[in-house]
């Protein structure tokens, strides 16, 4: 898109607008949100950026870099776990982790504030909770290429190599949890993506990663239950992180929101369209079908309205709550 990006305003101007009443709670000044703004800047680094954040926080942290992307790896600080020069993993070895993951890439010319910025801030609060609670079987990797240009193909992605690195580690067992989109809404959508996506492979191999991929969406499922989380759904979304994973050989189960109105408009069009769904996910949604179909969220990703004016921080916590509930 060819639109300007809107500038970045001040955090007292954003806190007032977002919550609409002097004395409300400033979220853009509180650790770590208080680095988001830099983050969404026009020009910002954002390896940097997240780099200095990670620091500051003192997260027991390494970045590695496969094939030209480079990947933040967080660990439990009670483990003492780093990685070696050699990339090695041992404390891993043979467990199986939860592994959280955020994509910190963005589309040029987009402030990228909910694609990806929300959810990456997001696991970075969860990161100093699990450090408090001691938790210790829990990965965060805030990975690299995401985002897809003209061309690429599924093994482009960042996910697809790490993919293959996490397996050469050991750590083909972990379990993951791919944050994307995740600050906007009150409304938690379990993705079903990987379902549709499962078609492209054989019957065999199919059968054995739906059974691993049940099993995500399971524990996912009761973790909302088990935060009396009230408006939770599952049903397919744009592909994202998952489908890199999934063509590697790993399964992961991806994590996003959208507000209610937004949620409960979409599940009554896959309802009546049967087709939707597969046009959703192939990306032929525009051509196909009247993209207003489309929620309103996803229409906005990607391009110069991903701006700060759409984020919901009321809700925040609650997707804090659940990345910290899914390690515990």
């Amino acid at each position: 898109m060819n639109s300007t990006v809107p500038p970045i305003p001040s955090k007292r101007f954003v806190s007032s607008f977002l919550y609409g009443k002097t004395g409300a709670r400033d979220w853009s000044a509180e650790s770590p949100y208080d680095g988001f703004f830099d983050f969404i800047s026009p020009s910002a680094d954002r390896y940097r950026i997240l780099l200095g954040q990670i620091e500051k926080l003192k997260l027991n942290s390494a970045v590695i870099s496969i094939k030209g992307n480079r990947h933040f790896f967080i660990f439990p600080s009670v483990r003492n776990s780093t990685l070696p020069a050699k990339g090695a993993l041992p404390s891993f070895k043979g467990q199986s982790p939860i592994i959280l993951t955020a994509h910190y890439d963005r589309v040029p010319d987009s402030p990228g504030a909910n694609d990806n910025s929300a959810a990456v801030f997001h696991l970075l609060k969860a990161a100093q909770r699990l450090r408090e609670l001691r938790e210790v079987n829990w990965i965060i990797i805030f990975t690299d290429k995401e985002e897809l240009r003209a061309g690429d193909a599924i093994q482009d992605q960042g996910s697809f190599s790490l993919a293959e690195k996490l397996r050469a580690w050991g750590l083909g067992g972990g379990r993951i949890f791919n944050f994307d989109v995740c600050g906007s809404g009150d409304t938690f959508i379990i993705s079903s993506t990987t379902d549709y996506l499962l078609k492209k492979i054989s019957q065999r191999e199919a059968r054995k990663t739906k059974q691993q991929i049940d099993k995500l969406r399971e524990h996912a499922l009761n973790t909302a239950r088990h935060l009396r989380l009230n408006k939770v759904l599952l049903v397919p979304t744009p592909f994202s992180d998952d489908a890199g994973f999934l063509r590697a050989g790993i399964p992961a189960q991806t994590i996003t929101m959208l507000p209610s109105v937004e949620a409960s408009s979409y599940a009554a069009i896959l309802r009546s369209r049967p087709n939707f769904a597969d046009c959703l996910i192939s990306g032929t949604a525009q051509s196909k079908i009247n993209p207003r179909l489309i929620p309103e969220t996803w229409r906005t990703i990607n391009g110069p309205s991903d701006s700060y004016l759409r984020l919901t921080p009321q809700f925040f916590d609650r997707v804090v709550r659940f990345a910290v509930a899914l390690c515990r």
